[in-house]
C-alpha cells in the first residue's frame, strides 16, 4: 500500500492542495447521468451510519506534502469516516483510503485504466468498478476489481441475467451493479430492489401518494353505492 509520507520541508499550513483539478466533472450525459446517480442513491442508502463518506469527483491526495499526488475518483465510499461534507479528502488526515471506486469511463480516460488500476492496488481500495456507458471501450460493458489477501487485484466475476442484464457483486457495500438496457443501477439483494436517486425517490413518493388518492376515492364511491342500496 502506499503510505501518506511526507516529503515537503514547509509548514503543513503553507502547503496548498487545490479543491479542483481545473477538469469538468464528466464529458458528457453519458458519463455525468451515472455519476450523480450512483453518488446520490449510495448517500442514501447508507445515510443512516454517520460513519460513512460518499463523494465523487473530490479530490484525493494521498502524498503529504506533494500536492501533485491526488487522484479524483468518479464515485468513492469510505466505511468508518464521518460523512460530513469535504472540499477535498486528505489521506493522512482522514486515516484510510476508500473502500470502493466506481469509474464512469469515457472517451479521454479509457485508455488510461491500467495505471489506475496499479494506482488503486497500491492505495489498497478494497473494490474498483468500470462502467463503460457506451460500450465501446471494455467488454463487457461492466468490470470489477477486488483486493485479495496477498494486495493483488482479481477481477470480479460479471454475470449474465436475463434480459441481457449484466451483474457484478460488491461485498464492501453489500449491493450488486448491474447494467441494463446500458444504464449502470445499484441493486440491494437484501431488500431485493434497486436504488433510487433523489428525483426516483419523489417521483416514487408522487406515484404512491396518486395511487393511494385513487384507492380512497374508489372506496369513498363505494360506500356511497352501499348506502344508495340501504336507502
Amino acid at each position: 500500500n502506499v503510505s501518506a509520507k511526507t516529503i515537503s520541508h514547509e509548514p503543513e499550513e503553507a502547503i496548498f492542495y487545490p479543491d479542483t483539478d481545473g477538469k469538468p466533472m464528466a464529458e458528457s450525459d453519458f458519463q455525468r447521468n451515472p455519476l450523480v446517480y450512483c453518488v446520490e442513491a449510495l448517500k442514501e442508502q447508507f445515510s443512516t451510519d454517520p460513519d460513512v463518506y460518499v463523494s465523487g469527483n473530490l479530490l484525493i491526495y494521498y502524498e503529504q506534502g506533494n500536492p501533485l499526488k491526488s487522484v479524483a475518483p468518479d464515485v468513492f465510499v469510505v466505511f468508518g469516516v464521518p460523512g460530513y461534507d469535504r472540499s477535498s479528502y486528505k489521506i493522512w488526515e482522514e486515516g484510510k483510503f476508500p473502500d470502493a471506486v466506481i469509474k464512469i469511463i469515457s472517451k479521454s480516460t479509457w485508455k488510461k485504466d491500467p495505471d489506475n488500476v496499479s494506482l488503486y492496488r497500491r492505495l489498497g481500495v478494497k473494490e474498483y468498478f468500470l462502467f463503460d456507458p457506451t460500450g465501446r471501450y471494455i467488454d463487457p460493458a461492466l468490470r470489477g476489481y477486488r483486493l485479495d489477501k496477498r494486495g493483488t487485484y482479481r477481477q470480479i466475476r460479471v454475470v449474465n441475467l436475463p434480459g441481457g442484464i449484466l451483474k457484478s457483486g460488491s461485498l464492501r457495500l453489500g449491493l450488486e451493479l448491474r447494467v441494463e438496457s446500458g444504464r449502470l443501477r445499484l441493486y440491494d439483494p437484501k431488500r431485493g430492489e434497486y436504488l433510487f436517486n433523489l428525483g426516483e425517490e419523489k417521483q416514487g413518493r408522487l406515484q404512491a401518494e396518486a395511487r393511494a388518492e385513487r384507492a380512497e376515492e374508489e372506496i369513498r364511491r363505494l360506500r356511497e353505492k352501499l348506502k344508495a342500496l340501504e336507502d
